[in-house]
């Protein structure tokens, strides 16, 4: 019996896309929720407790999105600073609202010992359509670089860049979803003209070190943090996640600076990017967000005692 992967219903297999596929994929894209309702709407009501800018603006076709960040109000140049990015991937959907938990539950808890820089939705032409990259078909998670291709990732670096080099941590907040392997990957391959070659999974949280520069201690205290929430990921077969060896419990390596990701853009001396599993029949909503927002307390506990 035949089970290779159906072709990707865009283009032709073998061949990149070109402008007629990308606009066929664009016209597929449809608007499932909204940015101004879910995310700004929260961010207006921490407006009282905290410093909130706009970094950025975003336009596409009549579509127009702000670029928000959250800061510390009692910012002071002599403490850590601790950046915190969610939804570079706007399908990521605890990405976004953990970070928003973190900052309306516990930032109060590192007040006056941390300066604090969140952007809680980097992608929202994505968030609200529940995808992986943005209309012109780029993954904003592989363009963090000076000629970046994605505004999204070009407006988020300008907004780090006066503290790119005094960053303590950087937590870069992620999922890995059942919907990587059904529709993301396969359209991935199909946009680059490149066979589809199915993986699995995994079920549960892991982490993203940096393989250039990696603090295995401090990934896991991370994971030991989480793990009071959901479960962590085991190994497949192969003693990998995602093709990628594992290299401590719940934790595998990525060039981050080579790839273009965001746990990258400063040179914090602990960055990690994690990754929640939502799908599984044993989490909900909720306890992804709080693993998310716990994650970064983890982090910034360790960092803290450690830097």
């Amino acid at each position: 019996m035949n089970t290779a992967p159906a072709p990707y219903p865009i283009g032709t297999p073998g061949a990149p896309w070109g402008d007629a596929e990308r606009a066929e994929w664009l016209s597929r894209q449809t608007r499932q929720r909204s940015y101004e309702s879910e995310v700004l709407s929260v961010i207006e009501r921490l407006r009282p407790r905290f410093d909130v800018e706009q970094y950025g603006h975003l336009d596409y076709g009549s579509e127009s999105y702000p670029l928000m960040a959250i800061r510390s109000r009692d910012w002071r140049d002599d403490l850590p600073v601790v950046l915190v990015t969610g939804g570079v991937h706007g399908y990521e959907t605890s990405g976004v609202h953990g970070a928003l938990q973190f900052v309306d539950q516990y930032e109060a808890d590192y007040a006056g010992r941390v300066n604090l820089l969140v952007a809680p939705c980097v992608s929202p032409w994505a968030y609200e359509r529940i995808h992986r990259w943005n209309p012109n078909a780029v993954d904003p998670n592989r363009s963090f670089r000076h000629d970046s291709p994605a505004e999204e990732s070009a407006a988020l670096m300008r907004l780090v860049a006066p503290i790119r080099d005094r960053a303590l941590l950087h937590m870069d907040l992620h999922e890995t979803t059942d919907t990587d392997e059904t529709e993301f990957r396969p359209a991935l391959a199909a946009r680059d003209g490149k066979p589809f070659e199915p993986g699995e999974i995994p079920d549960g949280f892991y982490l993203v070190d940096d393989s250039e520069n990696p603090h295995s201690e401090f990934q896991q205290a991370v994971i030991e943090s989480v793990e009071t929430v959901t479960h962590i990921a085991p190994a497949d077969d192969n003693g990998e996640i995602l093709g990628s060896p594992m290299v401590a419990r719940g934790v595998i390596q990525y060039p981050l600076k080579q790839l273009g990701l965001c746990a990258s853009i400063t040179s914090a001396p602990f960055k990690t990017t994690t990754e929640v599993y939502p799908d599984s029949p044993r989490v909900t909503p909720g306890q992804c967000n709080a693993a998310q927002a716990v994650a970064v307390c983890a982090g910034i506990d360790y960092a803290l005692t450690h830097q």
